[in-house]
């Protein structure tokens, strides 16, 4: 029988979420992590919500530098994404194609869409800290394109009919 932590786990692998890559920069360095809990809170002011392991490394980066750029990837980013789940620094930022947002975050040049923002809350519940961002700017690119969707602990591209 599963633990009722495993069964979550379990039913929340069923839950099909966009794959993103966090990123900041600033005093604590530059840094970014991949990353499927982001979501819209509000659009006045447009403002997202970023769910970060407070044992991942990230969130102590992420929190001292007080910006974060929420990168959306599509189809074709697989091992993008599979590179900035993994353990590593700035030396992920060189083989792609970057440009810094308003708030001083890397902005994945090919990214579907990009949130810069600046970090406003930041609240506790369980192993996780949640950021409040304050969208300062938004990045639009290829609307045709395939997003890459997180299913099943797979990728699968989704495209609009």
């Amino acid at each position: 029988m599963k633990s009722e932590s495993e069964e979550f786990r379990e039913g929340m692998s069923r839950l099909g979420a966009a794959v993103n890559l966090i990123t900041s920069n600033g005093p604590e360095g530059c840094h970014g992590m991949t990353a499927s809990a982001v979501c819209s809170i509000t659009d006045s002011p447009p403002t997202l919500l970023v769910c970060v392991n407070r044992m991942n490394r990230s969130h102590d980066i992420f929190n001292g530098n007080g910006n974060l750029c929420v990168n959306v990837l599509g189809a074709g980013h697989e091992t993008l994404s599979n590179l900035f789940a993994t353990r590593g620094g700035e030396e992920r930022f060189e083989d792609t194609h970057w440009t810094f947002g308003k708030t001083g975050a890397p902005v994945l040049k090919d990214a579907i869409v990009a949130f810069d923002c600046r970090i406003s809350e930041r609240r506790t519940m369980g192993s996780h800290s949640v950021f409040y961002a304050r969208v300062e700017q938004t990045v639009l690119h290829d609307t045709a394109a395939e997003t890459l969707i997180w299913f099943d602990r797979s990728y699968h591209a989704l495209r609009a009919v």
